[in-house]
């Protein structure tokens, strides 16, 4: 398969800009793998499709405020995006413009908080070291913006907190993403306790996801690309209750495709799932056999994106473009604020 398979129209209008006031109240469209039947659900509906003893897996990883905006020594305006911290304040960033930010140049974000490139890298990327008083972590929540995708527009005269509680999952505990596990999105305390009550097993992993995620794919040759791995943890007890729904035929039911590939990356390592920390470095393209999902839960993606090609590798490119197609003609909502896709 060539990238260019995994192109779609999508007017402007449908991609979400903002959130809906009640996180389960989106659209979920099912997709059946076997029949490749398509129908119109809610969110809501999600605990009916799912059986007694299957094992819903959650990423609780949490988004933290990576977009920073400041101004030069020259006054100029600065746009700093945190990518993965390197050592003790010493950060991979995406900076614009990164033309005007030389080796040796500082950023001043506010009274307590500034930075210093230390290096410009080939692909675009600078090495920042700060300076702050107090914690670090304070100070990014105070001085620090939600780092939302270029495709949702903001006017910056909009308050900082405005997309911080809604552009987080309700179950979010581990601070380290930069950007939300989005099929997470959907869910309330109301809707995980109906899935519980209906005898399914609710379980939760970490991966902080990263900018490898969201990476534009720069081959047509699908063979040749590679997605930067990602850092992941499962605990004792999840990989236990991954080992018995293996073990006994139950589904394993992954909710988005950052846990998707936590999930497969892991089976794929050893043939089982084991507790730990460990780097999923899986790039998921056409041939490849899932081993540990049997269903997904997933937002619509972006045309021609890696996360598209995952998610077509498990449903089958004709399906899939024809379910993309089908919620275009329906004006589903897309991307991160938009709506959903159970597949099974």
């Amino acid at each position: 398969m060539k990238l260019s398979d995994y192109d779609y129209d999508l007017p402007d209008e449908l991609i979400a800009q903002e959130p809906l006031a009640d996180r389960n109240a989106s659209r979920m469209l099912t997709v059946d793998r076997s029949s490749g039947a398509l129908e119109h659900r809610r969110f809501s509906e999600l605990p009916t499709f799912l059986r007694h003893g299957d094992v819903l897996v959650l990423n609780n990883t949490k988004v933290f405020p990576a977009r920073l905006l400041g101004r030069s020594e020259t006054g100029a305006q600065v746009e700093v995006f945190l990518v993965c911290e390197i050592k003790n304040d010493v950060w991979e960033a995406l900076a614009r413009p990164a033309r005007r930010l030389p080796k040796g140049k500082r950023i001043v974000f506010s009274d307590d908080l500034s930075a210093e490139v230390i290096e410009r890298r080939p692909d675009g990327s600078v090495i920042v070291r700060f300076e702050h008083t107090g914690s670090f972590a304070d100070v990014l929540d105070r001085v620090g913006r939600t780092p939302l995708p270029p495709y949702i527009k903001r006017d910056e005269g909009r308050g900082p907190d405005d997309d911080r509680v809604r552009y987080q999952t309700v179950f979010a505990k581990h601070r380290g993403s930069i950007a939300a596990p989005t099929a997470g999105l959907h869910f309330t305390p109301d809707v995980i306790e109906a899935i519980k009550n209906n005898g399914v097993e609710v379980v939760e992993m970490t991966l902080h996801v990263g900018y490898g995620t969201f990476e534009p794919v720069r081959v047509d040759d699908l063979k040749e690309h590679r997605v930067s791995p990602e850092i992941y943890e499962i605990d004792t007890e999840t990989a236990d209750r991954l080992k018995a729904a293996r073990s006994d035929g139950r589904r394993i039911i992954a909710v988005g495709t950052t846990t998707t590939r936590a999930l497969e990356t892991t089976i794929t390592r050893d043939g089982k799932f084991t507790a730990g920390r460990f780097a999923a470095d899986l790039t998921i393209v056409p041939g490849y056999k899932f081993k540990a999902v049997d269903a997904l839960l997933t937002n619509f993606h972006l045309p021609k994106s890696s996360l598209l090609v995952l998610v077509s590798t498990f449903t089958g490119h004709e399906l899939i473009m024809k379910a993309y197609e089908h919620a275009v003609a329906d004006r589903y909502r897309f991307y991160s604020y938009g709506d959903c896709m159970f597949i099974a």
